[in-house]
């Protein structure tokens, strides 16, 4: 059975209860790449298939709630966010830690798993209880964890704490499902398409989450966002938020590289029969070493004053002096009861609490010398001179 984009299209509109406003139709050449390289490329398994189908009617449910309230309630579009910190950097070398410290101040929007997950409200929330996306939330990561306890050795889920905006971009269908399946012909059509239509979207749906936030009673200046997709489109970043200051942090590739391997392949045996490692690894490193080289040249063309560079093991050892930096790089006080916040924060969560991740470059089909020639001017740049 084949992915049939208007079959899906109808699902979506027939459990939005009848609505037919996607938004903008950017999305449908992306969506129409994305199903045919799910069907040519990706070798799904039946689970894989319906779970993928089920997600993107739920994305296309979603875009057409966020489009009925944008009509109802014209004013969520009046909502300022076009000036967010944003994190961006391999993954595996701090970025979801610091979005996590940063959270702590309430001068900071910050996006939620929860929220990002679900971003349309369904039911209301009783007065002065609970949403109920957040106990869907709760329950989704808990039987994420459950099935595969290995998962927190990766990433430290949490329904309620700050995380990535990757699963809002996955609603214009220009994103890293890449991640969920060996589809290489996607991949390119990425590289080689204009991404702006995605984070046209990514604006609209953090404009229609802020609205939420700001009726719920949480008011604050400026988003935290993080992402590595980010260093795919770092010019299309900037060309949509103009105000965007970025923290890039860096770690040396020959230990992020076989981690970000070992996490795709895990996130492929979900969705697919029979997975390569050595496919994953290849591919990813591929990815990341394109995306790192594009945001060097970005930064070359003149942007170098919109970065602060920040490396892992600062994040590690001195993260309060490293939020520091963070603070005076965005022009903000950072008073005593926000640092003890921090602090608070960081006793409570210390990396030794959640199991180790293990992983063999050779198993993803990855050597030391590949990887140094892949990333070595980054590496040159960003890593060696703070081995010396």
């Amino acid at each position: 059975m084949t992915f049939d984009m208007n079959s899906l299209l109808d699902e979506a509109s027939r459990r939005a209860g009848g609505l037919t406003d996607f938004g903008d139709e950017a999305f449908r050449p992306a969506l129409a790449q994305l199903l045919a390289c799910l069907d040519r490329e990706g070798r799904l398994s039946a689970a894989g298939r319906g779970l993928l189908t089920g997600r993107i009617v739920e994305m296309l449910k979603n875009r057409l709630v966020l489009e009925d309230h944008v009509r109802r309630h014209p004013d969520i579009l009046d909502e300022a966010n076009d000036d967010p910190i944003v994190i961006v950097g391999l993954p595996r070398t701090g970025t979801t830690l610091l979005q996590r410290i940063l959270s702590c101040d309430p001068r900071f929007y910050p996006m939620l798993w929860w929220e990002c997950r679900y971003p349309a409200p369904g039911q209301p929330a009783v007065a002065g209880g609970e949403d109920p996306r957040v106990a869907l939330a709760r329950a989704e990561v808990r039987a994420m964890v459950e099935a595969n306890p290995a998962l927190l050795a990766i990433h430290p889920f949490d329904a309620e704490a700050a995380d990535e905006e990757g699963m809002l971009m996955e609603h214009s269908f220009m994103s890293f499902f890449d991640s969920y399946a060996d589809i290489p012909g996607y991949t390119e059509w990425m590289w080689s398409h204009d991404q702006t239509p995605a984070y046209r979207h990514l604006q609209r749906m953090l404009k229609f989450i802020q609205w939420q936030k700001r009726r719920r009673g949480v008011a604050a200046d400026r988003w935290v966002l993080k992402a590595p997709h980010h260093l795919r489109q770092i010019d299309v970043l900037f060309k949509v938020f103009p105000g965007a200051q970025v923290i890039q942090t860096h770690r040396d590739p020959l230990e992020t590289i076989p981690s970000i391997a070992s996490f795709v392949y895990n996130l492929w045996a979900v969705y697919m029969d029979q997975p390569d490692p050595a496919r994953a690894g290849r591919q990813w490193s591929d990815i990341f070493a394109r995306g790192t080289a594009a945001t060097m040249a970005f930064r070359d063309a003149g942007a170098a004053e919109r970065f602060l560079d920040i490396g892992f093991a600062d994040t590690l050892t001195q993260p309060l002096s490293v939020v520091e930096d963070i603070y005076a790089f965005v022009g903000l006080d950072l008073p005593a009861d926000i640092q003890e916040r921090m602090q608070r924060y960081l006793e409570d969560n210390r990396r030794e609490k959640r199991p180790a991740h293990d992983y063999a470059a050779a198993y993803f089909g990855l050597s030391a010398a590949g990887i140094s020639r892949d990333f070595a001017v980054y590496r040159q740049r960003y890593i060696l001179p703070h081995q010396a």
